[in-house]
């Protein structure tokens, strides 16, 4: 993923929910809570657009960028929009 320069990077606001020492469940939290907006609205949805913002702001781009293909690959471990849940999760 890579940037075109017409976007404007923004920094997600603080969360307290989450030590500004560490931000990793924050990058993860927002990069599930867009694609889920992504799944439930549309990417061009400014909500969503806003969490892509963050979570590009928020993550290592390696980890974006492995997250990125494991989704293409169907791979993602994490929360995945629209799958439905085995009874063992």
């Amino acid at each position: 993923m890579s940037l075109t320069g017409s976007e404007k990077l923004e920094t997600a606001p603080t969360d307290k929910r989450f030590p500004t020492t560490n931000q990793a469940k924050h990058c993860y939290m927002y990069y599930n809570s867009w694609h889920q907006c992504k799944y439930d609205h549309s990417d061009e949805e400014p909500q969503c657009q806003k969490l892509k913002q963050w979570s590009m702001s928020m993550c290592p781009t390696m980890w974006f960028e492995k997250w990125e293909e494991q989704r293409e690959n169907g791979t993602y471990p994490g929360p995945v929009p629209g799958e439905v849940m085995s009874a063992g999760h």
